[in-house]
């Protein structure tokens, strides 16, 4: 199993040197495995799309799809109580995850989940009634500001454009991240994208597998080129070595931001990396 650059108190201890030296201007972020990254800009702590459990692997251990970790996880959701705000960009269990979600908003009282408008009564039937009150729900287009974060949500297509899927654009500061959440590119994406200066893209590589009912995300060659396209400053890949049935090497997306000539940062799980 993949051991993370950083794990439980070491990474926690990362985290708070982060919060306490670095310049409240700057930008730092690490990458949790799946689509999960925690973000800091001026002390505040921003969480994209947590799975920091092993329900999906405990649901489906007897079944034809076993869901076999790959890297261990990165830090108890319990110990992140400093985070303010929390993503979910659609309903699938790695991008919304109870288990992982419940022990995080007892640690964090005053967190809020922005997801999509379209996922609010399945998100309060997973999470439970009382989630709702922490929930700020956006449509296409729509905007939310919670302390010192502003989130656009922004369309995905996971296959197909659908309003239960999102990607969200999160601006602080004088800097934009675009997390995609699960999609593949679809008409007129990188034109709606281009506008926002993104500085950081936070994309999907693990592609479509029909054989092993593995759909709708980019892959490596696809995300390099979509950053191009946006005009975004730097690159992350995501959505890889969480399941050994679905995953890839970022070898392919490496090379081809190399090819493209885009800035690109390929982190191990538990890393910390730093705007420049």
């Amino acid at each position: 199993m993949i051991r993370p650059a950083l794990q439980d108190e070491a990474f926690l201890a990362d985290v708070a040197d982060a919060r306490a030296r670095l310049a409240p201007e700057r930008l730092a972020l690490w990458w949790l495995g799946q689509s999960g990254f925690l973000v800091l800009h001026g002390g505040e702590f921003l969480l994209f799309d947590p799975y920091l459990s092993d329900s999906l692997t405990k649901k489906y251990a007897a079944t034809d799809k076993p869901h076999v970790r790959m890297t261990e996880r990165v830090v108890d959701p319990a110990r992140l109580g400093f985070v303010s705000v929390v993503t979910s960009t659609h309903n699938h269990t790695d991008h919304l995850d109870a288990e992982t979600l419940a022990p995080l908003f007892a640690a964090a009282p005053h967190a809020r989940l922005v997801l999509p408008a379209a996922n609010v009564a399945f998100a309060a039937q997973r999470l439970g009634p009382s989630a709702a009150a922490r929930f700020a729900p956006l449509r296409d287009g729509q905007r939310v500001r919670l302390g010192g974060w502003e989130l656009e949500a922004v369309p995905a297509a996971h296959e197909e454009l659908a309003p239960e899927y999102a990607g969200f654009i999160a601006r602080a500061g004088r800097h934009a991240l675009y997390h995609s959440g699960d999609t593949v590119r679809f008409l007129g994406m990188a034109e709606r994208l281009r506008g926002a200066a993104i500085d950081v893209a936070l994309l999907p590589i693990n592609g479509r597998a029909p054989e092993r009912r593995v759909s709708g995300n980019l892959d490596g060659v696809e995300a390099a080129q979509l950053a191009r396209d946006v005009g975004a400053r730097w690159v992350v890949p995501c959505h890889y070595e969480m399941f050994a049935f679905n995953t890839a090497s970022p070898a392919g997306f490496a090379a081809e931001c190399h090819r493209l000539g885009q800035p690109h940062a390929v982190l191990r799980a538990g890393e910390r990396w730093t705007l420049s």
